[in-house]
């Protein structure tokens, strides 16, 4: 062992007096000590989380690149120059969002709450979600939210046309 140093700690008194009882005397100091180097063992250092988060990011980063050129590549198309909208989609809300906005070619969180007969919130958050995996694979949302009105609804999320054309 290195060369050691003194500290200073302070406990509370009961637990204090609970190790005068179960720890004699002379071992006291290497007790203390044993359990400092126990507890260190078990928590990570802070430059190891730092670096595993930063390889996290980076994996993270690679992946969405490489779904980008899969799209590119069509293997996450329908045809060529069609996206699938459903390759954003986690669960079946997702899906039910999905197909609801393809059939009508958009819909306010409202209409789609009342459709499927769940939380305007948690459909304006599915939304959001589609919407950034999407921008992150293609560069561009698949889903867009526009306050003006269009096509006679106002405040409503619409299917990116030019990503996607009308399907049959």
């Amino acid at each position: 062992m290195s060369k050691l140093t003194v500290i200073s700690a302070k406990i509370p008194e009961e637990v204090y007096k609970e190790f005068i009882l179960r720890v004699p005397e002379g071992e006291r100091s290497s007790f203390i000590r044993d359990a400092i180097l126990e507890k260190l063992q078990k928590t990570p250092r802070p430059d190891k989380i730092l670096e595993l988060e930063q390889k996290i990011e980076r994996l993270e980063a690679s992946l969405s690149e490489v779904k980008k050129h899969l799209a590119d590549l069509e293997i996450l198309t329908y045809e060529r120059e069609r996206i699938n909208p459903h390759a954003f989609c986690i669960d079946t809300l997702d899906h039910k969002i999905m197909d609801y906005l393809l059939q009508h070619k958009g819909a306010t969180t409202t209409e789609l709450a009342e459709t499927l007969e769940t939380n305007r919130w948690l459909i304006l958050n599915r939304l959001r979600k589609i919407g950034k995996r999407s921008r992150k694979q293609l560069g561009k949302p698949i889903v867009e939210y526009h306050s003006q009105v269009r096509s006679g609804k106002r405040k409503a999320w619409w299917i990116a046309t030019e990503l996607i054309e009308a399907q049959a």
